[in-house]
């Protein structure tokens, strides 16, 4: 059993949550997200979740070809983000599995499946992204 917690984003959302333009350049900030997870796999979420962290951006539409980074594997979803979150939950069933989004019926499908859910808040108010 694989020991690290997979911390699973929901790029479209996380970056949907801030009304700083995001919209005229997706990939751009698409980027700049997993730009700032990065640290997250090697420093953790201080007090929240202990490093070391398998971070997951998911990436669909306009920010598709977004590539990983050292720190962040980037999945492009073929059809529906959401979809693609599920199954990466759905693949991992015996981790600790945290999803990062704001959207109700993705909250619904992996809690379901076990997984924790936080909101793009939890991520913005780690000292990794102030």
């Amino acid at each position: 059993m694989n020991e690290t917690p997979l911390l699973i984003v929901d790029g479209a959302n996380v970056v949907g949550s801030r009304p700083n333009g995001w919209w005229r350049d997706r990939a751009g900030a698409a980027a700049r997200l997993r730009d700032s997870l990065a640290p997250v796999a090697t420093v953790g979420l201080p007090a929240r979740l202990p490093a070391p962290v398998e971070v997951v951006l998911v990436v669909e539409g306009a920010a598709r070809d977004v590539p990983g980074t050292e720190g962040v594997r980037v999945v492009s979803a073929a059809g529906s983000g959401d979809d693609t979150v599920v199954e990466l939950v759905a693949d991992a069933p015996q981790r600790r599995r945290l999803v990062v989004t704001a959207d109700r019926e993705l909250r619904g499908r992996v809690t379901a499946l076990g997984a924790e859910v936080y909101g793009p808040r939890w991520l913005r108010e780690t000292p990794t992204n102030n």
